[in-house]
C-alpha cells in the first residue's frame, strides 16, 4: 500500500544520513561528531521503512498514530543532540579564556623581558 508519509520519512531519513555522510567526506562535520548524527538518521531511517513496528510501537506507547512517534523521536533526538553540542561549546568557551588568559601574562611578561633589556642596553651605553 502507498503511504505519502512514509515515503516522505523514508525520504527524509534518507536524506539526511546522506547529507551528514557528504558532510563528513568534505571534512565540514568532524567524525567524533557524525556518529550521532549518522546513528539518528539510521534510527529514523530504520522506524520510517518498519512501518508495522513503528506503528506497534506507537500502540504501545498510546500513541494514536505511528508517524507522531516517528516525529517525537525526532524531537527527543535534536534535544539530545542539542544539549551534547551545548556540553561541547561550554567546555571550549573555558578553553578558550584559559587561552586568552595565559597569552595575556605571556604578553606581560614578554613586555617586562624588553623593558629589563632595554634598560641593560641603555646602562651599558652610558658607561
Amino acid at each position: 500500500m502507498f503511504d505519502p508519509v512514509q515515503v516522505l520519512a523514508v525520504g527524509l531519513s534518507a536524506f539526511l544520513l546522506l547529507l551528514v555522510l557528504e558532510l563528513v567526506r568534505r571534512h565540514l562535520l568532524g567524525e567524533d561528531y557524525a556518529f550521532i548524527w549518522i546513528s539518528g538518521a539510521v534510527i529514523l531511517l530504520a522506524l520510517s521503512t518498519q512501518r508495522t513496528a513503528l506503528d506497534r510501537t506507537a500502540e504501545w506507547l498510546g500513541v494514536r498514530y505511528g508517524p507522531a512517534l516517528l516525529l517525537m523521536l525526532l524531537g527527543v533526538f535534536v534535544f539530545v543532540a542539542l544539549l551534547f553540542f551545548s556540553v561541547i561549546i561550554s567546555r571550549q568557551r573555558l578553553q578558550i579564556e584559559r587561552l586568552i588568559e595565559d597569552q595575556a601574562l605571556l604578553e606581560a611578561r614578554l613586555k617586562d623581558v624588553e623593558a629589563n633589556d632595554a634598560d641593560s642596553l641603555g646602562d651599558d651605553s652610558s658607561a
